[in-house]
């Protein structure tokens, strides 16, 4: 659903923002820590409960603010919803530290991405292919809780149980606890790590198809692109996850206490890219990698809008530095098929002047967004 309103209170570089989005595209111009990823990052927060850039609610709170809000109303075909997360700084009173309202009533992070969906590519997604695995980790989940009502809470419940298991664990390293107090904390593991599995595997596997056909419009020229899992818990012949996560626990029990860390388990897990069946960190050049990260991009959007004929808002934030100009051009195209996406920039010259003459402009300073453009549909308000 496009988003018609945007309203932030207290929210990073904002001490108060009121922004209205028309359909189609929008272009935000800013120079380097005016505002436009905050910008971005506060609809991320509206779709599913939590950044993309820290793991601390608090550090969305602008210094000096009791809390940071974001709230933004939703419409398509007539019907309209609101949005709303209110995070409160540390200290600054007793109750919730987190609150979500869909419509205003209170509701879990889960309650959020069946409004709003966002598909998000930012600069640091291009490493996706040779970077750390968590953010290959972080990629699937994120597309694993817009799939699935429950994955957040389940992710969520999954890493307490980690934190505490790993806390655990060099207590007994350190004799000052048994080791038969692991029992607990290893069904909360297998019981919710198993679920991550499987979803993330099946999120794979629904990849595949719009992956290659993504990759197939982007690089012709090249081998067929696929995604492969990598995990230390592989199920034998008739084994569920769960069985075999049980299994691992117990064959690495002895190596987990001496280091005093949970050492399998998909925190530890990985997603490969492959061409032709190869590692594509063996051997892709930098036009290859890209081709790989905007494929993945464009196939994720196409799953999300597959499930339900609902396209996800496309978030674009200053990416197409980063790309020459044939997957410019195609990137352009697909934001020309798009209900609304929303592009930052540091200058509109880097963009494709066709993207520009059809989209709606504004320009970002710090603590304020108005158009930059005479005749832009949009307004907003500090």
């Amino acid at each position: 659903m496009p988003v018609r309103t945007l309203s932030l209170a207290g929210f990073r570089s904002y001490e108060r923002l009121e922004i209205g989005f028309d359909e189609g595209p929008h272009v935000i111009v800013g120079r380097n820590a005016a505002g436009k990823t905050n910008l971005l990052e506060s609809l991320v927060v509206l779709s599913t409960g939590r950044s993309h850039r820290s793991a601390s609610d608090a550090e969305l709170v602008r210094w000096g603010s009791p809390f940071a809000r974001a709230a933004a109303r939703v419409e398509e075909a007539g019907r309209s919803e609101a949005l709303e997360v209110v995070i409160q700084a540390p200290g600054a009173g007793p109750g919730l530290h987190k609150r979500i309202r869909v419509n205003g009533i209170n509701r879990r992070a889960a309650a959020l991405a069946p409004v709003l969906r966002t598909v998000l590519f930012a600069p640091e997604d291009m490493l996706l292919v040779v970077g750390a695995p968590s953010l290959r980790r972080n990629l699937l989940d994120a597309l694993v809780t817009q799939r699935e009502v429950t994955a957040a809470a389940v992710i969520s419940t999954y890493a307490r149980a980690l934190t505490q298991r790993n806390s655990l664990l060099r207590r007994i390293r350190d004799e000052a606890a048994a080791r038969d107090e692991l029992a607990f904390w290893d069904d909360s593991l297998c019981d919710n790590g198993a679920r991550i599995l499987e979803w993330r595997r099946d999120a794979l596997d629904a990849l595949q198809a719009p992956l290659a056909a993504a990759h197939r419009e982007i690089a012709p020229g090249e081998p067929r692109l696929t995604l492969a899992y990598v995990s230390n818990v592989e199920p034998g012949p008739g084994e569920s996850h769960r069985a075999a996560l049980r299994r691992r626990l117990r064959e690495t029990a002895d190596k987990e206490i001496w280091n005093g860390a949970t050492l399998v388990g998909p925190h530890r897990d990985d997603m490969a890219f492959l061409s032709a069946g190869r590692e594509l960190t063996l051997f892709a050049s930098r036009g290859q990698q890209r081709s790989a990260i905007l494929a993945l991009k464009l196939a994720e959007l196409d799953l999300l809008t597959a499930s339900d004929g609902r396209p996800p808002l496309l978030l674009l934030d200053d990416v197409f530095s980063e790309l020459d100009p044939q997957r410019r051009a195609h990137l352009v195209r697909r934001i020309g098929s798009l209900p609304q996406a929303i592009v930052t920039t540091t200058s509109a010259a880097d963009l494709d002047p066709a993207l520009v003459a059809v989209s709606s402009l504004w320009h970002v300073e710090p603590g304020k967004a108005v158009p930059a453009a005479a005749g832009s549909s949009a307004a907003a308000r500090r």
